[in-house]
């Protein structure tokens, strides 16, 4: 009977010790308890936190639009796109907290760019004009351009006025879509005149007129004394074609960013930081 009654006891130790080891491989498949998953759910939050802080400083990329080939303005050295407008744009950038991008396109590309939203701005040399308002946004003005005229040293043209007189009958080069277009276009052209020719480059232009295919180039003056020293035979006329003002361009479908682009450059203007980056490419006389 004792025998019996052992026998019994050591089944029922058995079974519970089964049970108890089929419970706890249960447990390790289980789904998490709603403690456990709250302390995952704080991990990744903590996780997340400590990821926002590895963010870099800037919180986006800012597009700017250009055509180097308008030295000192824009220009390219050593492969990288510098000049005036350039440094003026990193510093609008830094104000922004965005990273500058700088795309190099053909001068007759930009405003129509802008414009559909293509690039944030433009900075090239850009001269404010009425036709231009009608199709973007300027901000302030930040520097004067002046509109000369290259000729050879020996050239009958010897001012602006002659472009102009009764008679006249003048091939003049411009590089394409700029304001020197504009006016050529509107002055010479369009009054019979003369003809223009249009290049896709200053320095197109300047070739134009150094193997005779046009009487004169007109464009603006810092890159005309650029043209100019590296080709003797051409001199500036000292009478200017026209003045004019500077200004960044956005789309008008933005004017959040033309508040800010404008409020960015008054500063830089009012520090100095504008100043001190065209006496570096364009020191005092």
């Amino acid at each position: 009977m004792k025998k019996l009654i052992t026998l019994l006891l050591a089944a029922v130790m058995l079974l519970t010790v089964f049970t108890a080891c089929q419970t706890n491989k249960a447990d390790e498949g289980a789904p998490a308890t709603n403690v456990e998953e709250n302390a995952e759910t704080n991990d990744t939050e903590a996780t997340g936190d400590e990821t926002e802080e590895d963010v870099p400083a800037t919180d986006g990329q800012i597009v700017m639009a250009t055509n180097a080939e308008f030295p000192p303005y824009e220009f390219m050295e050593n492969g990288e796109i510098v000049g005036i407008d350039a440094d003026i744009a990193r510093e609008i950038a830094k104000k922004l907290n965005k990273e500058l991008v700088i795309e190099n396109v053909d001068f007759d590309s930009l405003i129509p760019g802008v414009s559909t939203g293509k690039y944030d701005f433009v900075m090239a040399g850009l001269t404010v004009t009425e036709e231009r308002m009608n199709a973007v946004n300027f901000t302030q003005t930040y520097a004067t351009g002046v509109q000369v005229i290259i000729v050879k040293e020996d050239s009958p043209i010897t001012s602006a006025d002659d472009l102009f007189a009764e008679g006249a009958n003048t091939v003049v080069g411009v590089q394409m879509a700029t304001t020197g277009d504009l006016y050529c276009t509107w002055d010479i052209e369009d009054e019979g005149l003369g003809t223009v020719e249009r290049y896709n480059k200053g320095a197109d232009a300047v070739m134009a007129l150094n193997t005779g295919k046009v009487d004169c180039v007109v464009i603006d003056n810092e890159p005309a004394k650029v043209f100019v020293a590296n080709n003797p035979g051409l001199k500036i006329l000292d009478t200017e074609y026209v003045t004019e003002d500077y200004a960044a361009a956005i789309s008008k479908n933005n004017p959040d960013l033309t508040e800010q682009i404008d409020e960015a450059l008054g500063e830089l203007i009012e520090d100095g930081t504008v100043d001190a980056i065209i006496e570096k490419y364009i020191p005092a006389e």
